[in-house]
């Protein structure tokens, strides 16, 4: 089995459909045919935009609201994740949109992390050849307007939780309508408390976006696979050793690219960009890590040489203990 390694991947568009099928039955939610269900959580081949792919969001958010949800989402989503291969993962979610019910922010993350730390107790009774799947937690703050309040918790709770699976935090949310810029606060304050981060950027937005979050003083992006538009930003790409957060079949969903094709993840590598390759959305986008890989094998010709610097570049941008890495570097070399 090869083995992976997946740095952007959202709960709430992962989730296993036998796992929304069993949350719609504690829900009593009605039932739905397979085709429902599937036109409720994934996209088309038709989907216009990334406005239009941020709508399957809203049914899986229905079923997560309240502490047994959101443990037995993180549990079986890394149970299925472990059958894929990967042996590293950091899943991101927003607090904030976990409190519809009752929950608070801090609920929502202490309901992530047990369901994390039972899957650890899980994976120690398997009795396989599988390697473990270690995985850590980043918190969203989400690019909407009026939620200073909400973001400004969410990294005091990344703060908080830094030593029980917390690793950091992301922007995520429509990009474009409110400028990267305007969350300096947010990561300043991030700097200030140690916390690492990565950003939503170069995707629905272009150059300007990525020139922002660079600014902002991260070392991750979000897609980011626009940089190639504009020559400067590739070279301060390089020069800063920031990665990119690549996500194929995603970028296809939301129309950046009109075929597998002309996926640039060649040309990223080639001009010595530190690219990975993620899901993520598995659920949304109707796909899984072995099969991104299987995929731009087949349609860019991605070499095995070229699959392993991806993996590489994931290693050395995790956020996780230089242990962790190592662990991760003696499984892929």
């Amino acid at each position: 089995m090869k083995n992976f390694i997946d740095l952007h991947l959202h709960l709430d568009g992962s989730l296993p459909y036998t796992t929304v099928r069993k949350l719609m039955n504690i829900h009593n939610f009605q039932n739905l045919s397979d085709s429902q269900l599937k036109e409720k959580l994934s996209v088309s081949e038709n989907c216009a935009n990334l406005q239009e792919y941020l709508t399957k969001f809203d049914f899986p958010l229905l079923f997560l609201q309240t502490k047994f949800d959101l443990e037995l989402a993180i549990f079986d989503l890394l149970k299925e994740l472990r059958t894929q291969g990967l042996v590293y993962t950091e899943i991101r979610f927003a607090p904030q949109f976990h409190t519809q019910k009752g929950l608070t922010q801090e609920d929502a993350v202490k309901a992530v992390i047990s369901g994390l730390e039972k899957f650890y107790k899980w994976q120690e009774q398997q009795n396989d050849n599988h390697y473990s799947l270690h995985a850590n937690l980043i918190l969203c703050l989400m690019r909407l307007p009026k939620r200073e309040y909400e973001n400004n918790l969410t990294v005091q709770l990344a703060a908080k939780y830094a030593n029980r699976h917390v690793a950091g935090i992301d922007l995520a949310g429509p990009e474009g309508p409110i400028p990267n810029k305007k969350f300096r606060p947010f990561f300043e304050n991030a700097k200030e408390l140690h916390i690492p981060f990565t950003i939503h950027a170069g995707e629905a937005a272009g150059p300007e976006s990525m020139r922002e979050a660079m600014d902002l003083g991260t070392k991750r992006i979000g897609h980011g696979i626009r940089c190639l538009e504009n020559n400067q930003l590739v070279q301060d790409l390089v020069k800063q050793k920031i990665t990119l957060e690549c996500c194929a079949t995603s970028n296809l969903n939301t129309k950046i690219f009109k075929n597998i094709d002309s996926y640039p993840i060649k040309t990223l590598l080639s001009k010595e960009i530190k690219a990975s390759l993620n899901c993520d959305n598995m659920t949304v986008s109707n796909t899984n890590l072995p099969k991104e890989f299987k995929l731009l094998e087949s349609k860019a010709n991605l070499t095995q040489n070229e699959e392993h610097q991806l993996l590489l570049n994931s290693i050395n941008a995790a956020f996780t203990s230089d242990q962790e890495k190592r662990r991760l570097f003696h499984i892929f070399n």
